[in-house]
């Protein structure tokens, strides 16, 4: 519909809703009035801007004019496209039959902004009114279920709805399918996401790429690549899923790039979440040739001004131990977030400048006005533990709570901890545990059990091995390992000897590997 003809039709309906009111008015007229006005709320909803709509609602509600459901209707998703979520409620509300489509628009809309609990209550009210769900419906119930911050919600929802599924009548679609295997990948179910995945008719590419990075988050890889090999159409996204998956650990990392390689193979660019993945993976891998060459690509493509992109090259050089590649990186960047931040002050502190590492942390709260978070404070702790800079770290830990409101996560006690332990405070170290608000758990204990080794004090070693062993016993080798290295360093092998055979009855097994670059390879 042409623009001038349109505002014609516009004006038409005003004036038509202005000369009389529904009561003074034929049946004829009125049927007209309502395909007109419903054929322009069409034309607005379609549109790129559907906001000079809402004027048409407007001289609805002036002229007096009672719409029919039909046209209920287009207003209410007229009002939700426009995101008035406020109107379009006040539509659903006035309602005089609510139908399964309104309510089904309304749970949308909500859970379109997060408003989880507003669609449940929705929900609730249909089932109570003896509606029958139907695929949407029960798409958009599992969809609610994904985005609620409440795990209990979460861990049995996507059950409870598959259930009803299967006792009604509905016939699943690809639609409810992905929503019912994104469900359980997101709860971690994905033996269940299996039996959905393999029950479709026809596996689609935003299934496939959901099951992958639910085997990945579970490090089940082998059940991913199957999943990735058995994919005919792949897309962008699918690739992405590979490659994040295997940048998350030394392991597969290496593969990561393999992907990415193949994947331009093909004729797949690269978006930002690829080269965001791929450049982790450099990082995990300390392979600074790769990341050179990546950084290279990226340059050539509009996502290098990208700060998320900024964030993730300082972090990878930081990683491969070129804190002066990463700082030109950082200079450089047109604008800078938190993140950005911290990837800086975590860069120094690990590579051993824990004094560039507080100036930094100084400047950014100071000069730019730009509130740390805890990543940001772990990162700063932690410049200070190498540093042993205690004072310096004792003071920003208290700051946290002080000046931030942000409570000290378990994270940070563990830190402090590290930081009191290398500086061979290692009795306050054990009080500053004592004093914590809460249990400590066994990265704390193991952050003492460290310094205890690095400073030969075979009684605090064994106070905190032992705590790690009560807690974490089978999934803490390093702990068995500080313990008998501090026994035999103080030359107690009856001690290693006895504590070894104790790793061989729990059959703790500690693995170690190393990658080694030499001109270019690893």
């Amino acid at each position: 519909m042409k623009k001038g003809r349109f505002q014609a039709i516009t004006r038409r309906i005003f004036s038509s809703l202005s000369d009389s009111l529904p009561s003074a008015t034929s049946t004829q007229t009125s049927n007209q009035t309502s395909t007109i006005l419903a054929s322009a709320l069409q034309h607005y909803i379609n549109s790129d801007d559907p906001s000079p709509g809402q004027k048409l609602h407007s001289h609805i509600l002036k002229s007096g004019f009672i719409p029919n459901t039909s046209i209920s209707i287009k207003l209410l998703i007229l009002h939700l496209k426009c995101n008035s979520l406020k109107y379009a409620r006040q539509v659903f509300d006035e309602l005089p039959q609510k139908t399964l489509s309104a309510y089904n628009y309304m749970i949308s809309g909500y859970i379109k902004v997060g408003k989880v609990a507003e669609s449940f209550s929705l929900v609730r009210e249909l089932i109570i009114s003896g509606e029958r769900l139907d695929g949407y419906t029960f798409s958009m119930i599992l969809k609610a279920s994904t985005c609620s911050r409440d795990d209990s919600v979460l861990s049995c929802l996507g059950r409870v709805v598959h259930a009803q599924i299967l006792k009604s009548d509905v016939s699943p679609d690809d639609v409810l399918y992905t929503a019912l295997i994104d469900s359980y990948v997101k709860n971690g179910d994905v033996y269940f996401a299996r039996i959905v995945f393999d029950m479709m008719l026809q596996n689609n590419v935003i299934c496939s790429t959901s099951m992958i990075s639910g085997y990945m988050n579970q490090g089940l890889v082998q059940d991913a690549e199957e999943i990735f090999m058995k994919t005919v159409e792949k897309d962008i996204v699918v690739f992405n899923a590979m490659i994040e998956g295997y940048s998350k650990t030394l392991e597969h990392a290496k593969k990561s790039l393999e992907v990415y390689i193949d994947m331009q193979r093909l004729c797949f660019s690269p978006n930002i979440s690829t080269f965001s993945s791929v450049i982790g993976a450099c990082s995990v891998l300390a392979a600074f040739e790769a990341g050179q060459q990546i950084q290279c690509q990226l340059m050539k493509t509009k996502f290098f001004r990208d700060i998320r992109m900024g964030s993730a090259l300082i972090d990878m050089h930081s990683k491969c131990g070129r804190t002066e590649d990463a700082r030109r990186v950082f200079d450089q960047m047109p604008e800078r977030n938190v993140f950005s931040w911290t990837s800086m002050i975590d860069g120094y502190g690990k590579n051993g400048y824990p004094n560039e590492a507080l100036e930094l942390f100084c400047i950014m709260q100071e000069k730019h006005q730009i509130q740390p978070n805890f990543v940001t404070f772990l990162s700063a702790l932690s410049a200070c533990a190498h540093g042993g800079l205690v004072e310096k770290g004792q003071e920003i830990f208290e700051s946290m709570e002080r000046d931030y409101s942000l409570k000290p996560k378990l994270e940070h006690y563990a830190c402090m901890v590290d930081l009191l332990g290398r500086a061979g405070s290692l009795h306050q170290a054990w009080e500053f545990i004592m004093q914590m608000p809460e249990p400590p758990n066994s990265d704390v204990w193991a952050a003492l059990l460290s310094s205890a080794k690095l400073h030969g004090n075979i009684e605090m070693a064994c106070i905190a091995a032992n705590e790690v062993f009560k807690l974490n016993a089978d999934s803490r080798p390093g702990a068995y390992v500080a313990l008998s290295n501090t026994f035999a360093e103080a030359g107690k092998w009856d001690n290693v000897s006895e504590l070894r055979e104790v790793m061989k009855m729990r059959r703790v097994k500690c693995k170690g590997s190393s990658w080694v670059g030499a001109d270019g390879s690893l």
